[in-house]
């Protein structure tokens, strides 16, 4: 319900501020959807191997990429596993969408 004063940094949400959480909780689930299909062990990391034997999917989602070279990119604190934070920092950055998703637009 959003408030009738409509100020800036109330405690309500308003129509316009409820859309963005929306489009923003949608992405989230794509990357996690994106991130669980790579993450073919389901341990909620993504190792090399991970990496480069979902580089077909990748490539859907992001273009053409050095699956070697792109790990290194994306695992940010070097701990040679790619964690679902990293991977959304990447994801972002590469503006990832999953092709097969039902995709859709919100109009703001």
């Amino acid at each position: 319900v959003a408030s009738k004063r409509g100020k800036t940094g109330d405690e309500y949400v308003e129509l316009r501020e409820f859309r963005l959480f929306l489009l923003s909780l949608r992405q989230y689930f794509e990357y996690h959807v994106a991130f669980s299909r790579v993450d073919a062990n389901g341990d909620g990391r993504i190792d090399v191997q991970e990496f480069t034997d979902a580089q077909a999917m990748l490539k859907i989602w992001v273009g053409d990429i050095e699956p070697d070279e792109e790990f290194e990119k994306v695992d940010l604190n070097g701990g040679s596993m790619i964690l679902f934070n990293e991977f959304c920092v990447w994801a972002t950055e590469k503006n990832l969408d999953v092709e097969d998703d039902d995709d859709f637009e919100m109009k703001l």
